[in-house]
């Protein structure tokens, strides 16, 4: 291996990522399509402790129910409960999708707030989750972290934490605000791939140089 690189050279690391151009799950295919802070939240709320290959055909079943606040709102719980099944804990997203949807349509006419803070207001909704919707849904400077950020970060010894929500706010103070938007979608695809949680594959890995780990 060569010598290692400085570790903080945070452009150079995004751009290999970049060229990289490893494959990327269906699901993360489909969060780039959509142009909507909605269905940017729900997909959202349907992956959380679910892995792709299971949320990407139940978010195109649960697309066929509605995709609009107004059509969620007024949805049979028991019927999305079928369509998202079997995501983990579907009768508790199913519910909260639907509560979510009336809220959305009660007090927000019918709009995701633009808001961090206004998002986590509701049940179930976390801070990994209302950054994704700026990056994704508004195209704002939002840092999603997840498992992938938060374990690939600090395998490169970018930065030292404990908890995903610690390395966001780390990486808010780090991070050059011009990769806040893309940084979750190429950190998820290198750990889906390459840099996974168990035997990950530092062989073929176009980042190895800039990694801690391997020290």
């Amino acid at each position: 291996m060569a010598k290692l690189k400085e570790k903080d050279n945070i452009d150079e690391i995004v751009r290999l990522l970049k060229e990289a151009e490893q494959p990327r799950s269906d699901f993360v295919h489909l969060m780039d399509s959509f142009n909507d802070p909605y269905l940017v939240l729900i997909a959202c709320i349907l992956s959380l402790r679910t892995n792709d290959k299971t949320t990407y055909p139940a978010t195109l079943r649960m697309l066929e129910l509605g995709r609009t606040p107004e059509d969620f709102a007024k949805c049979d719980v028991k019927e999305l409960e079928k369509a998202i099944y079997p995501v983990g804990f579907y009768a508790n997203k199913a519910k909260q999708i639907v509560e979510l949807s009336k809220d959305l349509v009660e007090k927000y006419n019918s709009k995701v707030p633009e808001s961090i803070e206004e998002m986590t207001k509701f049940k179930g909704v976390g801070r990994k989750t209302a950054n994704l919707v700026m990056s994704r849904g508004f195209n704002k400077p939002a840092i999603c972290v997840d498992v992938h950020v938060h374990r690939i970060f600090n395998r490169l010894g970018y930065v030292k934490t404990k908890t995903p929500e610690e390395t966001e706010f780390a990486l808010r103070e780090k991070l050059p605000v011009k990769h806040w938007i893309d940084i979750n979608t190429l950190l998820v695809t290198h750990g889906q791939n390459v840099c996974k949680p168990i035997k990950p594959m530092c062989g073929i890995c176009p980042i190895k140089d800039y990694c801690r780990k391997l020290i």
